[in-house]
């Protein structure tokens, strides 16, 4: 069971819930705050100067060009909600539930933490950009111009998304990957063998290591230069808890929750990137950084602010859309699995399926099977062979 020794009390129907953060979490559970009868007042506070807004589009339709808003269908007027945009959360008082703002204070009877994650930078003084929020896409779309020369630091989901918008654009594309091949820390060596083919056209620099990012270009481990125009780094986030410090809330790589979304104080919720959410499923806690995650558990983080018990412990899923495939992953799969990995008759990859020693499927990842991707997610904990023969 979880290790979040949690106190009781729940927030009354009028009194006032503070949500931290602007992003889809945010919105949603708003949004079922007041599906669930919530009268009293709401409060986002998100240091961006946005409304809540989409953020897998960012990497993929923004930065091609064809769309310059990912605005998610939320009205605060309707449902009631004031939103203090371009304000930062600097601490909290949970015994006296006061949120401390760059603003001034706001007292809150619930409290949902939804600060979400920030990528992680490289050390330097030169022109970095990364790709979190609108106003990063907007700027990298900016610089994606024909003949610039663009320089990706990372092969992860978002590396690979920006180099393929910037190969579309028509720049000279150097990726920077540490690693031996793309997503091979995350994958395994033997799929991510069958990703480098997609690179075509792009300098995939793989084993390299970078050291900083100055105004010269990206100086890598061995003192050499690579000259860039843009920079983009896709190295991972990290959990926004800072602001935290001091508070008393359990972290460790997020904020700790239970499988209801409830932290150790009573009346203070977490969800989305920030949130490292017991799973009964995998008997630990899973820091789950993922669109499909963030919006799921919001109905559930409402409810237990509420009073209502209602545990949140998906399959996980995620999905990337690069160089022209959709890569779509559900389940987790870990050190001791095996995987099973099946090519098109061109020898193409098409799916890999990893398997627990008792033989149960812990995950699978198809390219281009959108529609095998609900069935491989109900089977996910169950015996790998029988899927396989079905999915074969």
């Amino acid at each position: 069971m979880s290790t979040v020794a949690r106190e009781s009390g729940t927030v009354r129907l009028d009194g006032r819930v503070v949500v931290v953060g602007g992003g889809l979490a945010a919105a949603r559970v708003a949004s079922a705050l007041r599906r669930k009868k919530l009268t009293g007042p709401i409060d986002i506070v998100t240091a961006e100067e946005h409304l809540p807004y989409d953020r897998p589009p960012l990497s993929k339709d923004v930065l091609v060009g064809s769309k310059d808003s990912t605005a998610l269908p939320f009205d605060p007027s309707r449902l009631d909600v004031t939103v203090h945009t371009g304000r930062t959360a600097t601490g909290v008082d949970t015994r006296a539930q006061i949120l401390r703002t760059d603003a001034g204070d706001l007292a809150y009877d619930g409290l949902v933490i939804a600060t979400g994650a920030a990528p992680i930078r490289l050390p330097g003084d030169g022109e970095q950009f990364t790709l979190r929020t609108i106003d990063d896409a907007l700027s990298v779309r900016d610089r994606l111009t024909p003949g610039a020369r663009v320089v990706i630091i990372g092969a992860s989901w978002i590396g690979a998304e920006v180099a393929t918008a910037a190969r579309t654009r028509g720049c000279h594309v150097t990726c920077l990957e540490y690693a031996e091949a793309p997503l091979a820390n995350t994958l395994g060596q033997a799929v991510a063998g069958h990703l480098l083919p997609w690179w075509s056209g792009i300098d995939l620099r793989c084993g390299t290591s970078v050291e900083e990012v100055t105004d010269d270009g990206v100086v890598l481990a061995d003192g050499s230069v690579i000259s860039a125009d843009v920079v983009v780094t896709g190295i991972g986030v990290r959990p926004c808890i800072g602001w935290l410090d001091g508070s008393g809330l359990p972290t460790d790589r997020g904020v700790l929750t239970d499988e209801f979304c409830r932290t150790a104080v009573a009346g203070i919720v977490a969800v989305g990137d920030v949130a490292q959410r017991w799973s009964p499923s995998a008997d630990r806690h899973r820091l789950v950084e993922h669109w499909d995650d963030a919006g799921g558990a919001a109905a559930t983080a409402a409810s237990a602010l509420l009073g209502e018990a209602a545990a949140y412990d998906p399959v996980p899923y995620f999905w990337s859309d690069q160089f022209g495939h959709k890569i779509q992953y559900v389940g987790a799969h870990g050190p001791d699995d095996t995987e099973t990995i099946t090519t098109t008759e061109v020898g193409e990859l098409d799916a890999v399926a990893w398997t627990t020693p008792n033989g149960d499927l812990s995950a699978w990842l198809g390219v281009d099977r959108p529609r095998d991707v609900i069935a491989a997610r109900t089977a996910v904990g169950s015996p790998a062979a029988e899927f396989a023969a079905a999915h074969a």
